[in-house]
């Protein structure tokens, strides 16, 4: 998928791998697999152990200030290179026996960073040994695991917390604080992707390992088998499948590969999304696949287009579809769209509602089915009607686009003074969207007239300017209708409702 493809692209996104395998390779992976993946396990765990007093021995008896510091003296000289090799067994105990390396990885002075890409799964830390244990950044979860979070001290990585933006703010100042010491802090190793993927593309790169405008070393991290094994993704293949699949394996193949060291124009220095996004596509076409702006966001994968976030796995689409699994006609969905938009309009009770209350709106008699569709636009157990109305509404076809903007912009021009300010627009488009849109300033300042944001120039925005355009074709519309039934995947059923080959459902628009 190449940049600014929408919806289109879920059938293919970078977060979903699935581990394919002949009835020969799975029989073989039960056979060896109950061999070898307790031999490898219990001699991983071993070494596992071992690493542990000493990656504590470290930093025994240092104060906090001087943990705070680079450590150095007797516990660098004589601990890391024994931590290092313990590392390097650990992964030959797991089947990495034979790690190649291509080019040379750069000095401390040369790139304060090494940025890796494609992220795979939690068995790239392979890639640690081979760059002497550069220093990382972790989830600061993460320090209260056994071992690992003794390995993490032993580290001195970087850490923080995804869920506290103050954890976020310290570790990108320390983050800078440690790249731009002149060689005083090891070096580092980031993976700018931020997430696992299938390795079909690099998703759009994070701007941490850029933000100090230092010189990167950029990595490629292969593993050229016949079996694709150690992938670990948001969907598909899960954590102990990988496992144990990797282990079951006489060996894995792995390939490090250092590139030339890539130093940033002034230009990019000012602008480090700019730098991220050009190492990004650096990187990609030497892996030979497209650079996307696929990102995951608040565990959500996410299109980045014109500064919206589409989410990958459109929720109105996965609500259609569970619907039409319940038995719902097109006219019962209407109906229940119907309900839904006079709740919203009378203003009392109010637009929020709980799974419930959703049930009964839309019919079902399966609370289950209600409450997976509360799943799919909020994390807690009420919904808001407006993000389930306008989503579905503008996927099924029931109204035209621009009946539908009318009506979202009432709503949320509460005053009805013919305007909508920045926040109420960025709550318009995360209810069109079915997501929250947290980045709509760009959209907002080319749409706003003197603070004055129109639905008129809305309207005009959202169907000419090319990107928006794009967005309302591909996510706010019905998918067009196959000239087949068996055209692009798609099956028309026995109501003259359309489904493609994933499983959503829209309906025909009604006259």
């Amino acid at each position: 998928m190449e940049r600014d493809d929408c919806h289109s692209a879920t059938r293919t996104h970078p977060f979903f791998h699935e581990l394919k395998m002949t009835r020969t390779q799975r029989i073989r992976g039960i056979i060896l697999g109950s061999v070898l993946f307790p031999l490898r396990i219990t001699l991983t765990a071993l070494i596992f152990l071992m690493m542990w007093p000493l990656a504590r021995l470290r930093s025994a008896g240092l104060s906090a200030e001087e943990c705070s510091r680079p450590i150095t003296g007797w516990r660098r000289w004589l601990l890391h290179p024994i931590i290092k090799f313990l590392s390097r067994s650990a992964f030959f105990c797991l089947g990495f026996m034979w790690i190649k390396v291509k080019g040379r990885c750069a000095d401390l002075k040369e790139a304060p960073v090494l940025v890796v890409a494609p992220h795979s799964s939690f068995l790239d830390m392979v890639v640690l040994p081979q760059t002497e244990l550069a220093t990382v950044v972790s989830r600061s979860e993460n320090t209260s695991l056994p071992v690992v979070g003794a390995l993490l001290e032993f580290n001195q990585s970087v850490m923080v917390s995804r869920k506290d933006p103050e954890s976020r703010r310290k570790a990108v100042a320390e983050l800078t604080e440690r790249l731009t010491s002149g060689g005083y802090w090891p070096q580092m190793l980031m993976f700018p992707e931020g997430t696992t993927t299938n390795g079909s593309s690099l998703i759009k790169f994070k701007p941490g390992a850029f933000l100090a405008g230092v010189p990167v070393q950029p990595v490629l991290l292969r593993y050229p088998n016949k079996l694709d094994s150690v992938r670990w993704t948001y969907k598909g293949t899960s954590w102990v499948e990988t496992l144990w699949y990797t282990t079951s394996q006489f060996y894995t193949n792995s390939t490090v590969e250092f590139m030339p060291v890539y130093t940033p124009s002034e230009e990019e220095k000012k602008d480090p999304n700019l730098y991220a996004d050009n190492v990004q596509k650096l990187m990609a076409k030497a892996l030979g696949v497209p650079s996307t702006d696929y990102v995951m966001e608040g565990r959500v994968p996410v299109n980045k287009v014109g500064g919206l976030s589409l989410p990958i796995d459109s929720p109105a689409r996965d609500t259609l579809s569970l619907l039409h699994q319940s038995g719902l006609e097109a006219h019962d969905v209407e109906a229940a769209l119907v309900r839904m938009i006079d709740r919203c309009q009378s203003g009392a009770p109010g637009s929020k509602c709980s799974s419930e209350e959703l049930a009964s709106i839309l019919g079902l008699t399966d609370a289950q089915t209600a409450g997976n569709i509360c799943s799919f636009y909020s994390k807690d157990e009420s919904v808001d009607l407006k993000q389930i109305y306008l989503s579905v509404s503008a996927v099924s076809g029931f109204v035209s686009f621009s009946t539908l903007l009318h009506t979202a912009f009432t709503l949320f021009d509460a005053e009805g003074s013919g305007s909508l300010s920045a926040e109420q627009l960025s709550g318009l488009m995360g209810a069109l969207l079915g997501f929250p849109q947290h980045r709509t300033a760009d959209l907002y300042s080319q749409v706003s007239d003197e603070g004055q944001l129109t639905e008129e120039n809305l309207l005009r925005m959202l169907t000419s300017h090319p990107t928006y355009q794009k967005v309302v074709k591909e996510y706010l519309q019905p998918e067009e209708e196959a000239g087949s039934q068996l055209a692009n995947g798609k099956a028309v059923n026995n109501n003259g409702n359309t489904l493609n080959g994933h499983g959503s459902i829209h309906y025909k628009k009604f006259e």
